[in-house]
Protein backbone atom coordinates (compact mmCIF):
# COMPACT_ATOMS: atom_id res chain seq x y z
CA UNK A 1 0.00 0.00 0.00
CA UNK A 2 1.55 3.37 -1.06
CA UNK A 3 1.85 5.81 1.68
CA UNK A 4 0.36 9.07 1.28
CA UNK A 5 2.17 11.99 1.47
CA UNK A 6 0.96 15.03 3.47
CA UNK A 7 1.76 19.12 3.32
CA UNK A 8 2.53 21.94 0.78
CA UNK A 9 4.79 22.72 -1.85
CA UNK A 10 5.46 26.21 -3.36
CA UNK A 11 5.31 26.63 -7.15
CA UNK A 12 8.27 25.31 -8.64
CA UNK A 13 8.73 22.95 -5.73
CA UNK A 14 6.73 20.09 -7.18
CA UNK A 15 9.93 18.00 -8.04
CA UNK A 16 10.19 18.00 -4.20
CA UNK A 17 7.19 16.46 -3.88
CA UNK A 18 7.45 13.57 -6.49
CA UNK A 19 11.27 12.67 -5.35
CA UNK A 20 9.82 12.73 -1.55
CA UNK A 21 7.23 10.25 -2.40
CA UNK A 22 9.77 7.78 -4.66
CA UNK A 23 11.89 8.02 -1.38
CA UNK A 24 8.91 6.73 1.01
CA UNK A 25 7.76 4.28 -1.87
CA UNK A 26 11.40 2.70 -1.43
CA UNK A 27 10.82 2.68 2.58
CA UNK A 28 9.70 0.13 4.18
CA UNK A 29 5.61 -0.18 4.79
CA UNK A 30 6.40 2.00 8.10
CA UNK A 31 8.43 4.66 6.76
CA UNK A 32 7.92 7.80 9.44
CA UNK A 33 9.83 11.27 8.01
CA UNK A 34 9.25 14.75 7.76
CA UNK A 35 10.96 17.37 4.56
CA UNK A 36 11.08 20.99 5.31
CA UNK A 37 12.67 23.59 3.60
CA UNK A 38 13.30 27.82 3.09
CA UNK A 39 14.62 29.99 0.48
CA UNK A 40 15.20 33.49 1.92
CA UNK A 41 13.02 32.94 5.09
CA UNK A 42 10.06 32.07 2.76
CA UNK A 43 8.67 28.08 3.58
CA UNK A 44 8.71 26.48 0.15
CA UNK A 45 8.64 22.67 1.22
CA UNK A 46 6.57 21.39 3.89
CA UNK A 47 5.91 17.27 3.79
CA UNK A 48 5.18 14.57 5.75
CA UNK A 49 4.09 10.97 5.92
CA UNK A 50 3.44 8.08 7.99
CA UNK A 51 1.01 6.42 10.24
CA UNK A 52 0.32 8.57 13.41
CA UNK A 53 2.91 11.27 12.39
CA UNK A 54 2.09 14.46 11.07
CA UNK A 55 4.25 18.50 10.99
CA UNK A 56 4.20 18.85 14.77
CA UNK A 57 5.75 15.37 15.65
CA UNK A 58 9.03 15.49 17.27
CA UNK A 59 11.83 13.01 16.69
CA UNK A 60 15.28 12.81 18.78
CA UNK A 61 18.06 14.09 16.04
CA UNK A 62 20.60 13.20 17.98
CA UNK A 63 23.93 14.84 16.63
CA UNK A 64 22.03 17.54 14.85
CA UNK A 65 21.76 19.12 17.95
CA UNK A 66 25.05 20.17 17.99
CA UNK A 67 24.19 22.90 15.21
CA UNK A 68 21.93 24.55 17.50
CA UNK A 69 24.37 24.82 19.84
CA UNK A 70 26.70 26.29 18.36
CA UNK A 71 24.81 28.63 16.51
CA UNK A 72 24.89 29.86 20.51
CA UNK A 73 28.25 30.06 20.45
CA UNK A 74 28.63 31.87 17.07
CA UNK A 75 26.09 34.34 18.29
CA UNK A 76 28.07 34.81 21.54
CA UNK A 77 31.57 35.22 19.29
CA UNK A 78 29.84 37.65 16.86
CA UNK A 79 29.10 39.99 20.35
CA UNK A 80 32.67 39.93 21.25
CA UNK A 81 31.30 37.58 24.75
CA UNK A 82 33.15 34.94 23.61
CA UNK A 83 36.90 35.07 21.46
CA UNK A 84 37.91 32.28 18.90
CA UNK A 85 41.45 32.15 19.68
CA UNK A 86 41.60 32.71 23.51
CA UNK A 87 42.59 29.57 25.06
CA UNK A 88 39.95 27.48 26.88
CA UNK A 89 41.52 28.03 30.13
CA UNK A 90 40.95 31.78 29.75
CA UNK A 91 36.93 30.64 30.67
CA UNK A 92 37.42 27.35 32.10
CA UNK A 93 40.37 27.58 34.22
CA UNK A 94 39.96 23.62 35.07
CA UNK A 95 40.33 22.64 31.42
CA UNK A 96 43.90 22.87 31.40
CA UNK A 97 44.67 19.86 33.63
CA UNK A 98 46.81 16.62 31.97
CA UNK A 99 48.64 18.83 29.23
CA UNK A 100 45.08 20.66 27.51
CA UNK A 101 46.28 24.40 28.75
CA UNK A 102 47.30 25.80 25.23
CA UNK A 103 44.05 24.54 23.58
CA UNK A 104 41.77 27.43 21.94
CA UNK A 105 38.36 27.49 21.54
CA UNK A 106 39.24 27.87 18.13
CA UNK A 107 40.40 23.98 18.00
CA UNK A 108 37.91 23.10 20.67
CA UNK A 109 34.97 23.74 17.98
CA UNK A 110 36.95 21.99 15.42
CA UNK A 111 37.13 18.80 17.25
CA UNK A 112 40.72 18.92 17.82
CA UNK A 113 41.08 19.03 21.88
CA UNK A 114 41.43 14.96 21.76
CA UNK A 115 38.56 15.07 24.99
CA UNK A 116 36.67 12.75 22.98
CA UNK A 117 35.02 10.49 25.66
CA UNK A 118 36.93 8.69 28.92
CA UNK A 119 38.62 5.41 29.78
CA UNK A 120 35.44 4.27 30.95
CA UNK A 121 32.71 5.50 29.54
CA UNK A 122 29.47 7.39 30.84
CA UNK A 123 26.47 5.85 32.31
CA UNK A 124 23.04 7.35 30.42
CA UNK A 125 22.18 10.07 33.46
CA UNK A 126 25.94 11.12 33.05
CA UNK A 127 25.35 11.70 29.21
CA UNK A 128 22.40 13.71 29.59
CA UNK A 129 24.13 15.88 32.10
CA UNK A 130 26.81 18.25 30.19
CA UNK A 131 27.79 20.04 33.40
CA UNK A 132 29.20 15.82 34.58
CA UNK A 133 30.35 15.29 31.25
CA UNK A 134 32.00 18.43 31.57
CA UNK A 135 33.51 17.51 35.27
CA UNK A 136 35.36 14.74 34.28
CA UNK A 137 36.66 15.69 31.04
CA UNK A 138 38.45 18.51 32.69
CA UNK A 139 40.79 16.14 34.15
CA UNK A 140 40.66 13.85 31.33
CA UNK A 141 44.07 12.79 29.41
CA UNK A 142 43.49 13.52 26.15
CA UNK A 143 43.95 10.44 23.58
CA UNK A 144 46.03 13.27 21.25
CA UNK A 145 48.11 15.60 21.82
CA UNK A 146 45.37 19.15 21.71
CA UNK A 147 45.59 20.69 18.53
CA UNK A 148 48.10 18.00 16.38
CA UNK A 149 44.71 16.03 14.90
CA UNK A 150 41.22 16.02 14.93
CA UNK A 151 38.76 13.51 15.80
CA UNK A 152 34.68 13.61 16.06
CA UNK A 153 33.63 14.35 19.48
CA UNK A 154 30.35 12.60 18.90
CA UNK A 155 29.18 12.42 22.56
CA UNK A 156 30.83 15.25 24.13
CA UNK A 157 31.37 18.55 21.87
CA UNK A 158 28.31 19.88 23.26
CA UNK A 159 29.19 19.67 26.54
CA UNK A 160 32.80 21.25 26.30
CA UNK A 161 31.31 24.09 24.45
CA UNK A 162 28.51 24.70 26.59
CA UNK A 163 30.99 24.85 29.79
CA UNK A 164 32.64 27.62 28.01
CA UNK A 165 29.28 28.97 27.41
CA UNK A 166 28.23 29.03 30.95
CA UNK A 167 31.58 30.51 32.54
CA UNK A 168 31.30 33.45 30.27
CA UNK A 169 27.78 33.83 30.65
CA UNK A 170 26.81 32.27 33.91
CA UNK A 171 23.66 30.71 32.14
CA UNK A 172 23.67 27.15 30.23
CA UNK A 173 23.82 26.80 26.60
CA UNK A 174 20.18 25.62 26.90
CA UNK A 175 19.03 28.29 28.81
CA UNK A 176 20.34 30.73 26.39
CA UNK A 177 19.34 29.31 23.34
CA UNK A 178 15.37 28.90 24.70
CA UNK A 179 15.32 32.40 25.64
CA UNK A 180 17.23 34.11 22.60
CA UNK A 181 16.57 31.75 19.56
CA UNK A 182 14.06 28.72 20.20
CA UNK A 183 11.47 31.23 21.83
CA UNK A 184 11.74 34.17 20.27
CA UNK A 185 11.35 32.24 16.82
CA UNK A 186 8.86 29.43 18.14
CA UNK A 187 11.11 26.69 16.87
CA UNK A 188 9.85 23.08 17.11
CA UNK A 189 13.99 22.36 18.09
CA UNK A 190 13.97 22.14 21.94
CA UNK A 191 17.17 21.64 24.07
CA UNK A 192 15.17 19.85 27.04
CA UNK A 193 11.78 18.97 25.96
CA UNK A 194 9.03 20.43 28.46
CA UNK A 195 7.08 17.53 29.53
CA UNK A 196 3.79 19.02 28.27
CA UNK A 197 5.49 18.54 24.48
CA UNK A 198 6.69 14.95 25.09
CA UNK A 199 3.19 13.15 23.99
CA UNK A 200 4.52 14.51 20.65
CA UNK A 201 7.53 12.29 20.84
CA UNK A 202 8.01 9.87 18.43
CA UNK A 203 10.36 6.93 19.96
CA UNK A 204 13.02 5.97 17.73
CA UNK A 205 13.41 2.74 16.41
CA UNK A 206 16.20 1.04 15.56
CA UNK A 207 17.66 0.17 12.26
CA UNK A 208 16.83 -2.78 10.09
CA UNK A 209 19.10 -3.93 7.84
CA UNK A 210 18.69 -5.66 4.19
CA UNK A 211 19.73 -9.03 3.97
CA UNK A 212 23.23 -7.98 2.47
CA UNK A 213 23.63 -5.03 5.25
CA UNK A 214 23.24 -8.37 7.80
CA UNK A 215 26.62 -9.54 6.28
CA UNK A 216 28.54 -6.51 5.50
CA UNK A 217 31.07 -5.33 7.95
CA UNK A 218 30.49 -2.93 10.79
CA UNK A 219 31.54 0.66 9.78
CA UNK A 220 33.72 0.72 12.43
CA UNK A 221 34.78 -2.39 13.63
CA UNK A 222 36.52 -1.90 17.09
CA UNK A 223 37.22 -3.31 20.81
CA UNK A 224 36.28 -1.44 23.57
CA UNK A 225 39.55 0.41 23.97
CA UNK A 226 39.49 2.28 20.52
CA UNK A 227 38.73 5.54 19.90
CA UNK A 228 36.21 4.89 17.93
CA UNK A 229 34.67 3.00 21.21
CA UNK A 230 35.50 5.76 23.54
CA UNK A 231 33.79 8.35 21.88
CA UNK A 232 30.72 6.63 21.01
CA UNK A 233 30.46 5.32 24.89
CA UNK A 234 31.03 1.31 23.80
CA UNK A 235 33.52 0.71 26.52
CA UNK A 236 31.58 1.69 28.93
CA UNK A 237 29.55 -1.19 31.59
CA UNK A 238 26.44 -0.41 29.38
CA UNK A 239 27.41 0.24 25.97
CA UNK A 240 24.65 3.22 24.67
CA UNK A 241 23.02 2.18 21.69
CA UNK A 242 22.76 5.48 20.05
CA UNK A 243 19.88 4.99 17.61
CA UNK A 244 17.86 4.53 20.56
CA UNK A 245 19.04 7.26 22.84
CA UNK A 246 16.31 9.42 22.41
CA UNK A 247 13.85 7.58 23.99
CA UNK A 248 15.54 7.79 27.47
CA UNK A 249 13.26 10.48 29.08
CA UNK A 250 16.22 12.44 30.84
CA UNK A 251 17.70 12.79 27.56
CA UNK A 252 14.96 14.21 25.76
CA UNK A 253 14.69 16.37 28.94
CA UNK A 254 17.88 17.84 29.94
CA UNK A 255 18.82 18.07 26.12
CA UNK A 256 22.49 17.33 26.19
CA UNK A 257 23.77 19.50 23.87
CA UNK A 258 26.02 17.15 21.59
CA UNK A 259 22.88 14.90 20.87
CA UNK A 260 20.11 15.33 23.05
CA UNK A 261 17.87 17.76 20.47
CA UNK A 262 13.93 17.18 19.58
CA UNK A 263 12.62 18.52 16.58
CA UNK A 264 10.73 18.36 13.76
CA UNK A 265 11.77 19.21 10.42
CA UNK A 266 10.16 22.37 11.10
CA UNK A 267 11.72 22.73 13.71
CA UNK A 268 15.11 21.82 12.15
CA UNK A 269 15.06 24.42 8.80
CA UNK A 270 13.24 26.95 10.57
CA UNK A 271 16.28 27.39 12.90
CA UNK A 272 18.71 27.61 9.76
CA UNK A 273 16.66 29.92 8.12
CA UNK A 274 16.41 32.09 10.81
CA UNK A 275 20.46 31.60 11.30
CA UNK A 276 21.07 32.92 7.82
CA UNK A 277 18.09 35.23 7.00
CA UNK A 278 15.34 37.23 7.64
CA UNK A 279 12.69 34.69 9.74
CA UNK A 280 8.76 36.18 11.06
CA UNK A 281 10.31 39.44 10.02
CA UNK A 282 13.37 39.10 12.67
CA UNK A 283 16.87 40.16 11.82
CA UNK A 284 19.03 36.97 10.79
CA UNK A 285 20.91 35.41 14.35
CA UNK A 286 24.23 35.94 12.61
CA UNK A 287 26.59 38.34 10.24
CA UNK A 288 27.40 36.86 7.09
CA UNK A 289 31.02 36.97 8.07
CA UNK A 290 30.01 35.06 11.31
CA UNK A 291 28.29 32.23 9.01
CA UNK A 292 31.69 32.26 6.81
CA UNK A 293 33.57 32.04 9.85
CA UNK A 294 31.89 28.97 10.92
CA UNK A 295 31.40 27.45 7.95
CA UNK A 296 35.04 27.84 6.90
CA UNK A 297 36.52 24.43 6.88
CA UNK A 298 39.40 23.82 9.76
CA UNK A 299 39.67 20.10 10.10
CA UNK A 300 39.77 18.33 7.23
CA UNK A 301 41.46 15.08 6.23
CA UNK A 302 41.66 11.74 8.18
CA UNK A 303 39.28 11.57 11.11
CA UNK A 304 40.84 9.52 14.22
CA UNK A 305 37.62 8.65 15.48
CA UNK A 306 35.53 7.72 12.11
CA UNK A 307 38.53 6.38 10.10
CA UNK A 308 37.25 8.49 7.31
CA UNK A 309 37.73 11.66 5.47
CA UNK A 310 35.46 14.22 7.19
CA UNK A 311 35.31 18.01 7.34
CA UNK A 312 34.57 20.20 10.17
CA UNK A 313 33.94 23.86 11.14
CA UNK A 314 33.22 25.50 14.07
CA UNK A 315 31.04 23.41 15.65
CA UNK A 316 29.39 22.61 12.48
CA UNK A 317 29.77 19.98 9.87
CA UNK A 318 31.29 20.90 6.45
CA UNK A 319 27.80 19.87 4.76
CA UNK A 320 29.13 20.97 0.89
CA UNK A 321 31.87 19.30 1.11
CA UNK A 322 31.14 16.01 3.79
CA UNK A 323 27.77 15.69 1.92
CA UNK A 324 26.54 17.81 -1.17
CA UNK A 325 29.20 19.40 -3.01
CA UNK A 326 26.92 21.09 -5.26
CA UNK A 327 26.09 23.62 -2.18
CA UNK A 328 27.70 26.59 -1.82
CA UNK A 329 31.26 26.57 0.33
CA UNK A 330 30.60 27.10 3.56
CA UNK A 331 27.17 25.81 4.45
CA UNK A 332 26.98 25.48 7.38
CA UNK A 333 24.59 22.51 9.59
CA UNK A 334 24.81 18.97 11.20
CA UNK A 335 23.57 15.06 10.36
CA UNK A 336 22.43 13.32 12.85
CA UNK A 337 23.00 9.31 13.30
CA UNK A 338 19.16 8.52 13.30
CA UNK A 339 19.67 9.86 9.34
CA UNK A 340 18.12 13.15 9.50
CA UNK A 341 19.61 16.21 8.22
CA UNK A 342 19.71 20.16 8.20
CA UNK A 343 21.99 23.07 7.10
CA UNK A 344 22.14 26.61 6.01
CA UNK A 345 23.63 27.67 2.41
CA UNK A 346 24.24 31.08 2.59
CA UNK A 347 24.46 31.57 -1.25
CA UNK A 348 21.32 29.95 -2.62
CA UNK A 349 19.46 31.34 0.61
CA UNK A 350 18.51 27.79 1.64
CA UNK A 351 17.74 26.05 5.26
CA UNK A 352 16.94 22.54 4.80
CA UNK A 353 15.77 19.68 7.52
CA UNK A 354 14.85 15.97 6.95
CA UNK A 355 13.84 13.49 9.66
CA UNK A 356 13.36 9.81 9.87
CA UNK A 357 11.84 7.67 12.52
CA UNK A 358 13.84 4.66 12.12
CA UNK A 359 17.42 4.45 12.12
CA UNK A 360 18.81 4.84 8.67
CA UNK A 361 21.91 2.33 8.46
CA UNK A 362 24.73 2.42 8.32
CA UNK A 363 23.56 5.98 10.40
CA UNK A 364 24.64 9.54 9.88
CA UNK A 365 23.04 11.60 7.31
CA UNK A 366 20.19 8.75 5.49
CA UNK A 367 21.17 8.64 2.22
CA UNK A 368 17.99 9.21 0.93
CA UNK A 369 19.23 13.05 1.83
CA UNK A 370 21.31 13.45 -1.19
CA UNK A 371 18.62 12.78 -3.60
CA UNK A 372 16.15 15.25 -1.66
CA UNK A 373 18.30 18.03 -0.91
CA UNK A 374 19.49 18.00 -4.82
CA UNK A 375 15.90 18.16 -5.37
CA UNK A 376 15.10 21.17 -3.21
CA UNK A 377 18.20 22.96 -4.18
CA UNK A 378 17.61 22.72 -7.65
CA UNK A 379 14.36 24.24 -7.70
CA UNK A 380 15.71 26.97 -5.35
CA UNK A 381 17.93 27.79 -7.95
CA UNK A 382 15.52 26.85 -10.65
CA UNK A 383 12.88 29.63 -9.08
CA UNK A 384 15.61 32.15 -8.56
CA UNK A 385 17.06 31.95 -12.21
CA UNK A 386 13.12 32.41 -12.94
CA UNK A 387 12.69 36.00 -10.95
CA UNK A 388 15.99 37.29 -12.17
Amino acid sequence: MTQKIHGTVADGFEAVREEFAAVVAGERPDYEGQLCAYVHGRRVVDLWTGDGTDAGSLYGVHSATKGAAHLVVAMLVQEGTLELDRRVTYYWPEFAAEGKGALTLRDLLAHRAGVIGTDTGFATAELADDRVIAERLADQRPYWRPGTAFGYHALVLGALAGEVVRRATGHTLQEVYEDRVRAPHHLDFHLGLPASLDHRFRTARAVVRTPVQQVAPEPLPDGPHTLAAIAFNRNAAHPTDLATLPNEPVVRARGPASVGGVASARGLAGLYAAAIGELDGRAPLLKPDTVAEFGQVHSVGHDLVTRTHRSYGLGFEATADTWHPFLGAGAIGHSGAGGCQTFADPFSGLAYGYTRRRCAYPGGAAPENGRLVAAVHGAALACEHRTV
